[in-house]
């Protein structure tokens, strides 16, 4: 066996190179991390947690106004801004501090580098850092895990303007007046509800009929509701045709929507349409790392075209999702350090938009179940029926699930309303579990909670199997004289 400096290199420490890098170094093998920027990666800075922060102290403003309603004098926040922008920034830096500092991987016996690696053949990478110097290095093994970053689209004369991304965008300390967003993604959805309810007027801008095109139409159209009831202006099938300096400061945004041309203006333009993966300067030729448009090529154990060589995260494309990102990793390194085979769990895949409501997805979706010709039935359950969103003014939502009619098999699940995320983990344990509609019925679950919403759309199973026949035959054989149901209804919701 030939000799190398490292059991494995890590190229790149975000959530995915963390992960990999994380159980590598506990699991007894020698192992190197370069990354050439701060451990964390887009989730720790640019990503989950400033949005999730700012989404927060949003919210906060958001509830103050609520409270009017049960106040004689007049509660209407006054935000502070760049107080705002000081949490997120302090927030970032503590979970830093707890979860990606070097650190802790030195800790776990991770030799920990700051520089811009790239292979110069299968075997070897050159890493320069910031000195100016550069170093060799060899390994048996490699995970690559660069991430991804911002995609902006070319636009005529978006050259000539300043635009945000989330890479810019929560370092901006004045609060824009006028936001115009490109893009109704996750991103462009949960950004927009978040610097409306802060005091900004916010326009989004999408070619799509709806926003959030990826989950469930009726669930996006609640949602689309409730962001319109707050303020925020939504302009769907809008067609950018070019983007210029405002008449004043600012920006303009030429549009085509409804058959007609408009100009929308704002202090500021958030660019959120969508992501790019990383993987120029890379040596991924020198390597023979095969590449497409969507980034590298790997396969369902995680492996490059190059058997030593693993891509995991959002460097290959596939899903940029921060959970993901950390299941490839764990499946990249179970296969190569443990030599256990193990594959991408592409059936059980969950992601959620942090909006108020929430959006949550799980499994396919029930367009794709239709067009796979899948026999399946919709098992509903609102809001409105869940005790404890009446209790806290949250009623606008429902559960969907899809499932066998017979045997309650899960195939995917949709859920809009409070805490949407939260319950969809209940789910996901079920449907990894091999657990059933029947058996999640059968399950207790505490008195109000937003999870007993979850069981009381999977009691639909069993209100489904209320069949007259069997009730009447029931009614023989034991002498019972009530009332016999109606025969079982998909609308009606018990």
């Amino acid at each position: 066996m030939a000799s190398y400096d490292y059991d494995l290199a890590v190229i790149g420490g975000g959530a995915a190179g963390l992960t990999a890098a994380g159980i590598a170094g506990n699991t007894g093998v020698k192992t190197l991390m370069v990354e050439r920027d701060r451990l964390g990666g887009d989730c720790t800075w640019t990503g989950c947690v400033p949005s999730k922060t700012l989404l927060h102290a949003a919210s906060l403003a958001h509830a103050t106004r609520s409270l009017n309603r049960f106040s004689k004098a007049d509660l209407t926040p006054e935000v502070d801004f760049p107080a705002v922008v000081g949490h997120v920034h302090r927030l970032r830096d503590e979970i830093y501090e707890d979860a990606d500092a070097p650190e802790i991987y030195e800790g776990f016996g991770v030799d920990v580098v700051h520089g811009n690696a790239r292979f110069i053949d299968p075997h070897t990478l050159e890493i320069d850092n910031d000195e100016g110097s550069t170093r060799r290095v060899t390994a048996r093994q490699f995970v690559i895990a660069t991430g991804g970053r911002a995609s902006v689209p070319p636009i005529d004369g978006l050259d000539t303007v300043e635009y945000l991304t989330n890479e810019t965008l929560f370092e901006i300390e004045t609060q824009p007046e006028r936001l115009v967003i490109i893009g109704g993604g996750p991103i462009g959805a949960e950004m927009a509800q978040a610097f409306q309810r802060l005091g900004t007027q916010v326009t989004v801008l999408d070619r799509g009929a709806r926003l959030l095109g990826r989950d469930d139409p009726e669930h996006a159209a609640m949602l689309m509701d409730v962001l319109n009831e707050e303020g925020v202006r939504l302009i769907m099938n809008a067609f950018v045709k070019r983007v210029a300096p405002g008449r004043e400061s600012g920006v303009a945004v030429h549009v085509s929507f409804e058959g007609k041309q408009s100009v929308v203006e704002g202090d500021r333009l958030l660019m959120a349409t969508g992501r790019q993966p990383n993987v120029e300067g890379l040596g991924l030729e020198a390597a023979g790392v095969r590449i497409e448009k969507k980034g590298i090529v790997a396969d369902e154990r995680c492996r490059t075209s190059q058997k030593h060589i693993y891509a995991i995260g959002d460097c290959t494309g596939e899903y940029q999702l921060t959970h993901m990102s950390e299941h490839m990793a764990k499946v990249a390194a179970t296969n190569a350090v443990l030599k256990v085979p193990m594959k991408i769990d592409r059936a059980h895949v969950p992601w959620v938009t942090y909006t108020t409501p929430e959006v949550a997805q799980l499994g396919k979706t029930e367009q794709q179940l239709r067009d796979d010709g899948t026999d399946f039935e919709v098992y509903r359950f609102p809001y409105t029926k869940v005790d404890r969103a009446i209790t806290d003014d949250a009623t606008v939502g429902q559960i969907k699930v899809f499932a066998t009619k017979w045997r309650g098999k899960i195939f995917g699940v949709s859920i809009v309303g409070e805490r949407a995320g939260e319950l969809l983990g209940l789910y996901a344990v079920a449907m990894k579990g091999g657990l059933s509609l029947r058996e999640i019925a059968d399950t207790i679950i505490p008195y109000p909670t937003y999870a007993l919403g979850a069981r009381r759309a999977a009691d639909q199973w069993y209100v489904r199997k209320q069949y007259p026949q069997a009730i009447k035959l029931l009614q023989r054989v034991f002498g019972y004289r009530g009332t016999v149901p109606p025969p079982p209804d998909p609308n009606r919701i018990v």
